[in-house]
C-alpha cells in the first residue's frame, strides 16, 4: 500500500503507522579482540602461526606459552609490536617507521593475545645477581640456543636492546625459572638455585649495549628505478624446488649487470635500516607495493629475514598476478650481509650476524597449546512449556 499524505496531519498518521522508512542501524564496531584477531591474521600468523604457537618461521617464538602471557606486560608487548626486534626477523610495525599500526591497533592485538589466556601476575622482586657467575652459567646452559651478545642462534636473542629495555628482571627470572612450555625452553628451577637464576639474569642484563641502539629511521618514499640494470640481459637462475634462488647466484647476476628486480618483503622500517643494494620496499602486507613492478618477464626476487616466509608471500602474490619469473632469495638479508655482499645500512645500525643454519629446536613434547578461540556466548536455552 502506498502512503500519500495530503496534509500535515496525514503525514503524522503515516509516520505513526510505520509507513515511513527508518534508517538502518549502523553496525556495531568490532570489539578490540575481534579487531586484534584480524590484524594478527594479516601480519603475525605467517611467522608465529595461526594459533600463536610459534616457530612457523625461523626463531619466531610462541605467543601462547602461559608463562609468557602471564608475565609479559602490555608495555613489553606493545614495544615488541611497534618497535620490533632490530636485527632479527621481527619487524617494527609502528607507523613512526612506516608500518601499518598505531598504539590502538597494537593494543587490539594484545587484547586478542590475552583473550582466554592466563591471568596476569607480577613476578616477585629479583635480588641483585653476580654477572660474572652468571656468565659461566649462561655459557653452559643457555648459549647453545640463545647465542652470544653478537651472535643469534635458534631461540630468542636475549641481547636484543629493545627486549632488554622493556623486560623487567622479574620477567626474565620467571622465564628461566618456569620455562616456556611446550617449547624447548624448559623450566630450570629444578636445575638452578634461585640465586643462580639471579646471576643469569644479571649477566643477560649486562649484554645490553652501553649506548642504546639507534631507533629505526622512518621509511623513505620510493625513489629511483625499480629495475636494476634495465638494459641488461636476463639472468640464468637455477631454482631449488621451483621457488628458491641462492644468494651466490643473485650476487653473480648483479656482478654481470643482469636485469632484475629485488623486492624487500619486510616492513619499511627494516628496509630503511638495512637492505640489499638496489632493493625496493614491498611490504608483504601491502598489495599496492607490487603495482609498479613490471610484468614483462623481468626476474623479480623477494627476500626477508625469516629467511623466506614473508618473502614467499610476496612471490605467491606475484605469481597469482601472472608474473612468470619470480623467486625467493633463499637465505635472506642477514646471510647476504654476513657474506659481505653489498647492502645499504642506516648510520649506526649493525645487526648481529645471521643465525648459523641448523634445525630449529623441537617442541618439548607432542602436546600443543589449544588454538585461539574467543569466548562465545552460550546458545539460548530452549523454551520450556508451561
Amino acid at each position: 500500500m502506498k502512503c500519500r499524505p495530503q496534509s500535515f496531519i496525514a503525514l503524522l498518521v503515516v509516520l505513526a503507522s510505520g509507513c515511513a522508512r527508518e534508517k538502518p542501524a549502523a553496525p556495531a564496531p568490532a570489539s578490540p579482540v575481534e579487531k586484534g584477531r584480524t590484524i594478527y591474521a594479516q601480519l603475525c600468523a605467517t611467522c608465529h602461526g595461526v594459533n600463536g604457537n610459534g616457530y612457523v618461521a625461523d626463531n619466531a617464538p610462541s605467543l601462547r606459552s602461559p608463562t609468557f602471557l602471564s608475565t609479559a606486560t602490555d608495555f613489553f608487548l606493545q614495544a615488541a609490536i611497534l618497535r620490533g626486534r632490530p636485527g632479527t626477523a621481527m619487524g617494527a610495525y609502528g607507523r613512526a617507521t612506516g608500518g601499518p599500526l598505531g598504539p590502538e591497533e597494537a593494543n587490539a592485538v594484545i587484547a586478542f593475545l590475552r583473550d582466554g589466556g592466563p591471568p596476569m601476575q607480577t613476578p616477585p622482586p629479583v635480588r641483585p645477581g653476580d654477572a660474572t657467575r652468571g656468565h659461566d652459567l649462561y655459557e653452559k646452559m643457555c648459549q647453545r640456543c640463545h647465542g652470544t651478545k653478537t651472535q643469534r642462534v635458534s631461540a630468542v636473542h636475549l641481547a636484543n636492546p629493545i627486549l632488554l629495555e622493556t623486560a623487567s628482571d622479574g620477567f626474565l627470572h620467571h622465564a628461566v625459572e618456569e620455562g616456556r612450555p611446550p617449547t624447548s625452553m624448559v623450566p630450570w628451577k629444578e636445575t638452578l638455585k634461585p640465586e643462580q637464576i639471579d646471576d643469569v639474569v644479571a649477566y643477560v642484563r649486562s649484554m645490553a649495549a652501553p649506548p642504546p641502539a639507534p631507533p629505526l629511521p622512518p621509511a623513505a618514499p620510493r625513489t629511483g628505478p625499480v629495475v636494476i640494470n634495465p638494459k641488461g640481459r636476463a639472468p640464468d637462475f637455477v631454482l631449488k624446488e621451483d621457488l628458491y634462488v641462492g644468494i651466490d647466484q643473485v650476487k653473480a647476476a648483479l656482478d654481470k649487470k643482469r636485469r632484475l628486480v629485488i623486492a624487500d618483503a619486510r616492513s619499511p622500517g627494516e628496509w630503511s635500516s638495512l637492505h640489499i643494494t638496489g632493493a625496493i620496499s614491498t611490504p608483504y602486507y601491502d598489495a599496492k607495493a607490487l603495482d609498479d613492478i613490471p610484468n614483462d618477464g623481468t626476474w623479480v626476487l623477494a627476500y626477508c629475514a625469516c629467511p623466506h616466509h614473508v618473502s614467499g608471500e610476496v612471490v605467491a602474490a606475484l605469481r597469482k598476478r601472472g608474473y612468470k619469473h619470480t623467486a625467493v632469495i633463499d637465505e635472506g638479508v642477514f646471510a647476504w650481509q654476513q657474506k659481505g655482499y653489498p647492502v645499504v645500512a642506516a648510520p649506526g645500525y649493525v645487526p648481529p650476524p645471521a643465525p648459523p643454519p641448523h634445525a630449529l629446536p623441537p617442541l618439548a613434547g607432542p602436546a600443543q597449546l589449544p588454538p585461539y578461540v574467543a569466548p562465545r556466548p552460550p546458545p539460548p536455552a530452549p523454551a520450556r512449556g508451561p
